[in-house]
């Protein structure tokens, strides 16, 4: 890495920092990730990254690596607590119901919908529960990929990302109302 940190700072690291900076007014300000991996627990020992992303709280999240362009938003992150909150809210009518449209709206624009980890529809919840499909997620997100093509070195990346993150305020709004009790 060391022989090659000039080339990383100046050809990954500071478009994606540049971009990020060209976001900040409208989705505040984003955390960078480090290339460094923390490989204490990991079975694989490779010290570096392969991608670069980061994290707007206003926005959601953006990465980059040699076979494209990442972006997604929702709770990728859900401890116990805020979990029981998510399954209550969707079992709820009117919050459930908001949910729903806010998911079908998001595949309807191309993204997918991601978190969905559980075969069963967790108890106390009947087997058909109308929302059922979204009980079974522990986490919720929704993401685009593109693959590398020519625009992603470009200004064009900047709307590509603002107009995702954009698309995923609903949903990122109905976690924070539903979520952050």
């Amino acid at each position: 890495f060391e022989a090659h940190r000039r080339k990383y700072e100046q050809d990954v690291k500071a478009p994606m920092q540049a971009l990020l900076a060209d976001l900040e007014p409208e989705f505040g300000p984003a955390k960078l990730s480090r290339p460094n991996r923390d490989i204490r627990f990991a079975a694989d020992k490779s010290p570096y990254k392969t991608n670069i992303y980061a994290d707007a709280r206003g926005g959601g999240y953006v990465a980059l690596d040699a076979k494209g362009l990442v972006v997604a938003g929702g709770r990728y992150m859900v401890e116990p607590p805020q979990q029981a909150l998510y399954r209550a809210a969707v079992a709820t009518d009117k919050s459930g119901n908001e949910l729903q449209a806010i998911v079908a709206s998001l595949l309807k624009k191309g993204y997918e919908i991601g978190g969905r980890e559980l075969k069963r529809v967790p108890p106390p919840h009947p087997q058909d529960h109308p929302r059922g499909e979204l009980l079974k997620h522990k986490r919720l997100i929704y993401f685009r990929r593109w693959d590398v093509e020519p625009w992603i070195a470009t200004p064009q990346v900047r709307e590509k990302v603002a107009s995702a993150w954009r698309d995923g305020a609903e949903l990122n709004a109905w976690c924070a109302k539903h979520m952050d009790g």
